[in-house]
């Protein structure tokens, strides 16, 4: 299995709306990929301990078969579409990568 995650910060000043339509739009384009095994998106769970990271706006967990599915994934044009829907209220994206 290949597990590709992905925070993104939104922009100061970003809407609610927007942010709700980065969720929804993951699910739109992103879980269509046909090599998308499963999908979850989400805004942090706020779990309050030192080690956990809620800085962030929205992340993002790809279930995908295996690095050929991977390759697919990055350049299909649904994931395309999807960045270039949401990308002009990302401050900054994160991405961690593994296999098990």
């Amino acid at each position: 299995m290949f597990i590709h995650t992905v925070y993104f910060w939104l922009k100061e000043g970003t809407s609610e709306e927007a942010k709700a339509k980065l969720i929804a739009d993951c699910y739109k384009f992103l879980k269509a990929v046909p090599t998308t095994k499963q999908l979850w998106a989400g805004p942090p769970a706020m779990t309050p301990r030192d080690v956990v990271d809620n800085s962030y706006s929205v992340g993002l967990t790809v279930i995908l078969e295996d690095d050929a599915g991977h390759e697919v994934y990055q350049k299909h044009p649904l994931h395309l579409d999807f960045i270039a829907e949401n990308k002009q209220h990302w401050h900054r994206v994160q991405v961690y990568d593994f296999k098990a």
